[in-house]
C-alpha cells in the first residue's frame, strides 16, 4: 500500500499528504540552507520521528504490561554535519512525569523498547543517537 504522496510547493517547501488519513505535513528548508524555517524541515522530521516511534514503542510495551506512561515527552535536538551535510547526531530527551513510579525491571524495558524501534534500526551507523531518560 502506498503511504504518501509528497508536492514540491516551490520556494523550497513540500507538502505530503498520508494517504490513509489525509493528514498533511509541510516541509520548509531552514534558514542556515536557504530557507524560511516556517515548517519543519525535512531532517527535521528524521529527527522527529525516531522520538515519535520510541514514545510508539514503549506506549505499545507500556500498555502490553499495564505500565501507564501517559504524558512522556520527548525533546529532540539535531545536530548537522557537513561535507557532506547530513544528519550527524540525534539527542532524544525522554522525560517521564513527575508522578510515574517505575520498578528497575520496568525502567529497563522501556529504555530498551525505546533504543530498539524501527526507526533507530533504520538509521545510518553513523548517525549518533544520544538517548537520555529522565525519572523525576
Amino acid at each position: 500500500m502506498k503511504t504518501s504522496e509528497v508536492v514540491y510547493q516551490g520556494e523550497l517547501r513540500t507538502e505530503a499528504v498520508h494517504l490513509l488519513s489525509k493528514n498533511v505535513i509541510r516541509t520548509d528548508a531552514p534558514p542556515d540552507n536557504n530557507g524560511k524555517g516556517e515548517a519543519f524541515s525535512p531532517t527535521d522530521l528524521l529527527a522527529t520521528s525516531l522520538a515519535c516511534c520510541m514514545l510508539t514503542i514503549m506506549g505499545i510495551i507500556a500498555r502490553r504490561d499495564g505500565i501507564r506512561i501517559d504524558g512522556t515527552r520527548a525533546v529532540v535536538t539535531k545536530i548537522m554535519a557537513s561535507n557532506p551535510r547530513r544528519v550527524s547526531e540525534l539527542v532524544i530527551e525522554i522525560y517521564f512525569p513527575s508522578n510515574s513510579a517505575f520498578s528497575e525491571k520496568e525502567r529497563q524495558l522501556l529504555e530498551n523498547s525505546a533504543r530498539t524501534c524501527p526507526v533507530a534500526q533504520s538509521l545510518h551507523p553513523e548517525i549518533k543517537q544520544d538517548i537520555r531518560f529522565n525519572y523525576f
